[in-house]
């Protein structure tokens, strides 16, 4: 029995369909994350991943949708399954991260005057 839990159902197979259309009609085909470029003999490996990870979420602007290559996309929901698994060591707070405190255009305007 297919369901759409798992995405196997014909009715998720025919919106799955709808919105990588109207998703590759509205970005250019290239991987939101390493950037390589797709052509129509390639593009069956560039996928649509939900910025939101709910695949109900298919606003018609796309703006919950990145066009990302197989790889990056199965890297991007690896990141979460493994969170999810192992947890997240740094909690808020425990962050000892030092911002960087040199300006590279502090004197920009002196130097403009030369």
């Amino acid at each position: 029995m297919s369901s759409d839990y798992y995405g196997t159902s014909a009715s998720y197979a025919r919106q799955e369909s709808g919105y990588r259309e109207k998703a590759l009609k509205l970005y250019p085909w290239v991987c939101g994350r390493c950037a390589r470029e797709f052509v129509y003999s390639n593009l069956r490996e560039l996928t649509v991943h939900h910025i939101d990870h709910d695949h109900t979420n298919n606003p018609p602007d796309g703006s919950n949708w990145e066009l990302l290559c197989l790889f990056c996309h199965d890297h991007e929901h690896s990141k979460y399954a493994d969170h999810d698994q192992y947890g997240s060591e740094i909690k808020a707070g425990d962050d000892d991260h030092v911002a960087a405190t040199h300006n590279p255009f502090a004197n920009l305007k002196d130097l403009m005057k030369k």
